[in-house]
């Protein structure tokens, strides 16, 4: 996760000494754990898979508890509850009361529709640190995404309660090349209705060529949206009036962040580098990990098609300590094995080789160039590399096994 905000502020402050970085950092990570697979949607970009039907299978609530006890101990220090839709686990309530009890930081992130008058004095006194509700777009746009007439009302009128009711409360959007045109109008919408936080999440997509980013319809969309919420961010501190912005799932950001206050702001670029590199980008493996409503682990929540292990066979502690995964022993490391065009990259310090997912869904190799850094081969400081031809993904399943595949060579 890329804190703009944070990083914006700084440059606001350029008198203001850089924070230290903390002497102890926490022992565990940020655990985004989709507690039940189930939803009222079926949205068009669900990782999940999710459809309005119970899956078998799922954590009890004694075993989510043991769970939990596990992660406390190891030093997890957040929790992200969701889904499929979280309000649809009937102890969901129970859980979240739990977790803040025990010292967690506890996130809800729901599509919204079920909040209303009737839950949302429960959902207050949990005490969620923070409800993120997803809005694809406007309410055409959202509707038709979420396949659902009326689903916009319903996130927004779930939105509008949580502010009410003092919590904070975030807008969750997944840019794609069907919701762009709709992005402006979000911002919009989050000034108006006093939201004080806007999750901007890229969507995991692979298949891209590597030459001509810059007039790559989707890279020009992604440019042309980061320029957007760099400038609207910056805009709200300027005014004194700072809100929260935050994106997700690219960690090209970092870089285009670099890149465009040194266009707009210039004489920060030492300061801003050495903030960007002291958070060092892609933390999937590390510092972020996922469960899905089987226990399964995850690197994180892109990579349900890769699994580390199961909390029924042994403790969440364990699995992710263990390296003699291959993919694990690779995402461990300081400097990722990563090839191609990310090797070459002279920013990698900052995105840490982006995101392994979208390699591993174009190739089988996750260790490959990310398909989805959007800044050009100029801006990152490649050279001599030849073209690379898209390649068809890989399906589901048909991948070849991660250890047979060499870290040093391409696969095609």
């Amino acid at each position: 996760m890329f804190r703009v905000t944070r990083y914006m502020q700084a440059l606001a402050n350029p008198d203001r000494p850089m924070r230290r970085p903390q002497v102890a950092a926490p022992t565990g990570p940020v655990v985004i754990w989709n507690l039940v697979r189930r939803c009222n949607l079926t949205c068009k970009h669900c990782y999940a898979t999710s459809a309005d039907r119970d899956f078998p299978g799922e954590l009890s609530t004694d075993e989510v508890y043991g769970v939990m006890d596990d992660l406390r101990a190891y030093g997890v220090p957040v929790l992200i509850l969701s889904g499929g839709e979280p309000l649809l686990r009937p102890d969901i309530f129970d859980i979240s009361r739990r977790a803040k009890a025990m010292g967690f930081y506890v996130g809800l992130s729901s599509n919204g529709t079920l909040i209303d008058e009737r839950n949302i004095e429960t959902i207050a006194d949990v005490g969620y640190d923070y409800v993120g509700i997803s809005l694809d777009g406007m309410h055409e746009t959202h509707d038709r995404f979420r396949r659902r007439a009326g689903a916009f009302d319903e996130a927004l009128r779930g939105i509008r309660l949580c502010r009410e009711a003092g919590i904070k409360v975030g807008m969750r959007f997944t840019l794609t090349g069907d919701n762009a045109q709709d992005f402006p109008a979000l911002l919009d919408l989050m000034d108006a209705e006093g939201i004080d936080k806007f999750y901007l999440s890229h969507l995991n997509y692979a298949g891209r060529g590597n030459r001509h980013r810059a007039d790559d319809a989707h890279f020009r969309i992604t440019r042309e949206a980061m320029d957007r919420l760099f400038a609207t961010c910056w805009e709200h501190i300027r005014r004194g009036e700072p809100k929260e912005f935050v994106t997700g799932n690219n960690d090209a950001d970092g870089v285009y962040l670099l890149h465009w206050a040194r266009r707009w702001l210039p004489g920060n670029e030492e300061r801003l580098r050495a903030m960007l590199t002291r958070w060092g980008g892609n933390a999937s493996g590390v510092n972020i990990a996922n469960i899905d409503n089987l226990g399964n682990v995850h690197p994180d929540t892109m990579w349900w098609d890769y699994t580390l292990g199961n909390l029924r066979e042994r403790p969440f502690s364990a699995i992710w300590e263990d390296t003699s995964d291959p993919l694990m022993a690779g995402l461990k490391q300081k400097h990722r094995p990563v090839l191609g065009r990310c090797a070459a990259c002279s920013e990698r310090a900052i995105c840490g080789g982006n995101s392994r997912t979208r390699a591993w869904q174009l190739t089988g190799n996750p260790w490959s160039e990310d398909p989805g850094c959007y800044l050009t081969d100029e801006e990152i400081g490649v050279t001599g590399l030849p073209e690379r031809i898209p390649v068809t993904p890989y399906r589901r399943g048909a991948r070849k096994p991660l250890e047979s595949i060499p870290v040093d060579v391409e696969v095609t």
